[in-house]
């Protein structure tokens, strides 16, 4: 078993995250350098014809991408701690939030970087005016998930779980393209301290 990965893109990160809640410590990283479009090589689209990162390559030959995928995979076969619910009801109500953190979070400050960085210049397909979009709606959104996080510790109750995960990726990638916590956001703030001094964050 190992995962294909490059640990300066958000996806990557939020597995090891996951791994490092779950104590999980024996899994084999290979680098897969974006800079130098080694996710585009032949070698590598036969594990994921989208050519993104990261990938699960397990012991049979399978291989898993799409790091909820990824994290899904290890909730299974290490249950506990849970970090995508403990029942029906709080693994339907993690799922909602952790989609929101994706799509309204992580999606918005990626698309800003994808859009305006010089990363991807000459590279993908790129809209700066798009770019700014994204930017502008990730900061509206993280007005919104601090009036979220005004009544509870976490994204999606009283309990640390994957969408606390995306989240905490999805606000510190937003730092690339200065997409930032607000002094006046008390509740995030405190919130991101917080999941921010988890060992596992370091991951």
């Amino acid at each position: 078993m190992k995962i294909y990965e490059f640990t300066q893109a958000p996806n990557p990160r939020r597995v090891r995250v996951f791994l490092a809640e779950k104590g999980i410590n024996n899994v084999p990283f290979v680098q897969v350098n974006l800079a130098t479009a080694d996710n585009t090589k032949p070698e590598f689209l036969k594990m994921n014809p989208m050519g993104r990162v990261p990938v699960l390559e397990l012991d049979d030959g399978t291989y898993i991408a799409e790091s909820v995928a990824i994290c899904r995979y290890f909730e299974e076969i290490k249950p506990e701690p849970r970090l995508m619910g403990v029942d029906a009801k709080d693994k339907a109500v993690v799922e909602m939030w952790n989609r929101r953190m994706e799509f309204e979070i992580l999606s918005n400050t990626a698309g800003a970087f994808r859009n305006t960085s010089d990363f991807f210049k000459g590279r993908i397909p790129q809209v700066k005016e798009y770019g700014e979009i994204c930017r502008n709606a990730a900061v509206k959104r993280l007005e919104w998930l601090d009036t979220v996080l005004a009544d509870r510790e976490f994204i999606a109750g009283p309990r640390y779980t994957i969408a606390d995960i995306t989240a905490l990726i999805g606000i510190d990638f937003g730092r690339t393209t200065g997409i930032k916590i607000q002094e006046n956001q008390k509740n995030l703030a405190r919130w991101h301290q917080a999941v921010s001094s988890r060992p596992s964050a370091k991951a």
